[in-house]
């Protein structure tokens, strides 16, 4: 049996897009990433005018942020800790790195 082209991509633009079929992300983190996989897939179904599939991602979207939304507000919580944390040992590792770079100037500029 034979499938005929168009079929094939009609079959393709009508399939529910692979990021919905997991059960759900188990953290702030997670969907953060999943919702920005989503907003990329979004832009590029616009620029090449697959609009059909531009909805099914939207669509696919609007369930994650429900979902999301729906975490354990303690794994939100301690996600936001650990971000947060992290942010203040990048911030604290430029800090020491500016302030290595000025004493430097200063004992090569006095």
């Amino acid at each position: 049996m034979r499938v005929s082209p168009c079929l094939l991509i009609i079959a393709l633009v009508l399939a529910p897009p692979a990021i919905s079929q997991p059960t759900g992300p188990s953290d702030s983190t997670e969907c953060e990433a999943e919702k920005a996989a989503i907003d990329r897939d979004i832009e590029l179904a616009r620029s090449k005018g697959q609009m059909v599939r531009r909805q099914q991602l939207a669509a696919t979207l609007a369930a994650l942020q429900a979902r999301c939304d729906t975490l354990n507000p303690e794994q939100t919580r301690a996600a936001s800790i650990e971000k947060l944390e992290h942010e203040i040992q990048e911030l604290r590792k430029a800090l020491n790195h500016a302030e290595e770079q000025l004493r430097g100037l200063k004992r090569g500029g006095s």
